[in-house]
């Protein structure tokens, strides 16, 4: 009925004399619409199984492993955005951090099929493996909520971070060790003030 209806207004149904032009566009519109359809079945589901760490604290069950369909097709390539598009699409009672997205804040970290990482840095195994990828929170920490984790205790062992200050900009420009006369007259021997500042560090924090 719909192709029936543009015929008729291109002017192609018995009857009707069309302008070349009116014939033109309505053959290239058929053709893409065609190419449309027959693209979109033609894509194969990339589906990937993911095995979800899942508890909370609200209900006395144990915690357990709860597995979620995604397909890769309609999803970004890394873990992080499996984990989003479960939770946006799926089960919005899926609890986990997440803030930069590029690697630097360090909130989605977490076990991924064995080894701690961050999501957003690591990528969707193969759908092509049938092992499902499995996601646990960090080891040996307590767990809030899903894959969220309690990091009081770890936050409390750089309650002395202050004096780490002014040791760890260090951007290795060589700046400093290109002005230091020591380095001029004995760079062979003499280590230089940046590797003296990096000691440094290393023995506030013993």
């Amino acid at each position: 009925m719909a192709t029936a209806r543009v015929l008729l207004r291109r002017g192609l149904l018995p009857g009707h004399r069309p302008s070349a032009a009116a014939a033109t566009a309505t053959v290239r519109l058929l053709l893409a619409q065609t190419h449309s359809s027959l693209s979109e079945s033609a894509e194969p589901k990339r589906l990937k199984t993911f095995s979800i760490y899942r508890w909370n604290p609200d209900r006395p069950d144990s915690p357990q492993m709860q597995e979620y369909e995604v397909d890769l097709n309609e999803c970004g390539p890394m873990v992080l955005d499996a984990l989003l598009k479960i939770k946006n699409e799926v089960d919005p009672s899926l609890s986990f951090r997440r803030s930069c997205r590029e690697g630097i804040c360090g909130s989605c970290a977490m076990n991924i099929d064995g080894d701690n990482g961050l999501a957003c840095l690591t990528k969707i195994p193969a759908a092509e493996s049938a092992a499902a990828a499995m996601i646990t929170p960090l080891p040996h920490i307590f767990v809030v909520k899903d894959l969220v984790v309690d990091m009081t205790n770890f936050y409390s062992y750089n309650k002395d971070r202050a004096k780490l200050d002014g040791t760890h900009e260090c951007i290795l420009c060589a700046c400093c060790s290109t002005s230091c006369p020591s380095c001029w007259w004995n760079p062979e021997a003499y280590l230089g003030p940046e590797a003296l500042l990096h000691a440094h560090r290393y023995v506030l924090l013993l």
